[in-house]
């Protein structure tokens, strides 16, 4: 038990006072109150769970192995999907030198969209067990969207898609549709 103990100054000779008693403060049950409550808010809290997006990545490569021979994915076995700025999804299944604003059509990231086009496009590929989404997500793109896209991949049960980088053919043609010059925009000034 915790007590406090208030010391008594003796001296000798000076005015008689009368002797006081200790005081005694007994801490043991404000001890117990704080467990109490400790172990109260420990029980009645709630952990924040990650969330974690499962993305299964190829191994790192042994270094004697061989380097496998480039993938070639035909253009009717593949649809490729831009992620662009402000929310906004392109798509297309052509090549460099067919490829234009007029052809690089837009969708939505709902059912009716984006889940729609995927489906069609697997249903119209001419090997179905070799469809590919390949993903590329433009420097104007969020996190969300592409989260979304992978949720769309789960969804239409497109197993074998990549990510990778905008070609500069598909920048350009990109940049014409959303109408940008291609220059990053100069700050707004009041």
């Amino acid at each position: 038990m915790a007590e406090v103990q208030v010391q008594e100054k003796g001296g000798k000779g000076g005015k008689v006072r009368s002797k006081k008693q200790n005081t005694r403060v007994d801490m043991t049950p404000m001890v117990d109150l704080g467990f109490l409550l400790i172990t109260f808010f420990m029980f009645t809290t709630t952990f924040s769970k990650p969330n974690v997006m499962d993305l299964g990545l190829p191994a790192k490569p042994k270094e004697n192995t061989p380097k496998p021979p480039p993938t070639e994915i035909k253009l009717s076995n593949s649809i490729s999907l831009l992620l662009g700025k402000n929310n906004k999804v392109f798509w297309h299944q052509q090549d460099n030198t067919s490829l234009t604003d007029q052809n690089l059509n837009e969708t939505t990231y709902d059912r009716e969209g984006i889940r729609k086009v995927i489906e069609q496009a697997k249903a119209n590929a001419a090997d179905k067990t070799k469809f590919t989404v390949i993903i590329k997500p433009t420097d104007d793109a969020v996190y969300k969207n592409f989260v979304d896209i992978l949720d769309e991949m789960a969804i239409t049960k497109s197993e074998q898609y990549g990510v990778t980088d905008v070609k500069p053919w598909e920048q350009t043609i990109y940049n014409k549709k959303v109408g940008n010059s291609g220059a990053p925009a100069a700050p707004a000034t009041k």
